[in-house]
């Protein structure tokens, strides 16, 4: 049965699409509009395009990006993060051609607000954000502060209530590199029952397949993999290698071991 999906993300920093190592290092690669374009042309199960200066200095969403974006007349549902903090910021996102929206820091800041947005979008167009890192317990990663937090009873109280219907798992540390997740720690997460979607390091194959069979895992999602070679996208699903998935539109060559 074909219950997964491989998200395709695109970061975005100073208007500029660029390869992230961990949040600390970026490399640019051009124009957002390109990679989102061809993340449409070969068949994305799903675009996630996260502005990652937006919440710092409580600048709001990209609403010129998402114009842009909009404009392109995507076939592949977009996701869009960062500076949603209210609803009308949500609202005009969607709006602007989004289809969904990722909320992070207003989940712990202005938890009501978040119940509000999903009060006028509806829980299936929110999309809960976490950058965690499994130490001696589940740790939550306030990236404007810079500390590690207990994860705390916010998120899940929202989950409970079901304002928001995913939560996003961000390997932050991890990030551009090979991702430090074991499947078996999802299971500690204290809000069991939401579709989880992992994002953070997974360059390997094999590992995005392991995941993929875990029960809670409803989608992975690969952003550095997919930004230097044509077709890459489609490459790398076919590596993967699970049933769960909806087959790539154009297989391409057979991935070379070690290549």
């Amino acid at each position: 049965m074909l219950s997964k999906r491989l998200i395709g993300v695109v970061t975005v920093r100073n208007g500029w699409a660029v390869q992230s190592f961990g949040y600390r290092r970026y490399l640019p690669l051009g124009r957002p509009e390109c990679l989102v374009e061809n993340l449409d042309r070969w068949g994305a199960d799903e675009i996630l395009v996260q502005v990652i200066d937006r919440s710092a200095g409580d600048r709001g969403p990209d609403f010129d990006l998402l114009s842009r974006l909009g404009r392109l007349g995507l076939e592949t549902p977009l996701i869009y993060g960062g500076g949603v903090a209210s609803a009308d910021h949500a609202v005009r996102a969607i709006q602007s051609g989004a289809d969904r929206v990722t909320v992070d820091q207003a989940l712990h800041r202005a938890p009501d607000e978040v119940r509000r947005m999903s009060a006028r979008l509806g829980a299936q167009a929110l999309i809960a954000a976490v950058p965690v890192r499994f130490a001696d317990s589940v740790l939550r990663h306030d990236y404007l502060t810079r500390q590690c937090l207990p994860f705390g009873d916010g998120v899940p109280a929202l989950i409970a209530e079901r304002v928001v219907s995913e939560l996003l798992l961000i390997d932050w540390q991890n990030e551009g590199g090979l991702t430090g997740f074991e499947p078996e720690r999802l299971g500690e997460l204290p809000c069991p029952d939401v579709p989880l979607i992992l994002f953070g390091g997974f360059t390997d194959p094999a590992v995005t397949r392991r995941f993929l069979e875990q029960p809670a895992v409803a989608a992975v999602a690969v952003g550095n993999p997919f930004a230097y070679r044509e077709h890459a996208y489609q490459t790398y699903k076919r590596a993967v290698a699970s049933a769960a998935l909806r087959p790539p539109m154009h297989a391409g060559p057979t991935p070379v071991e070690g290549s």
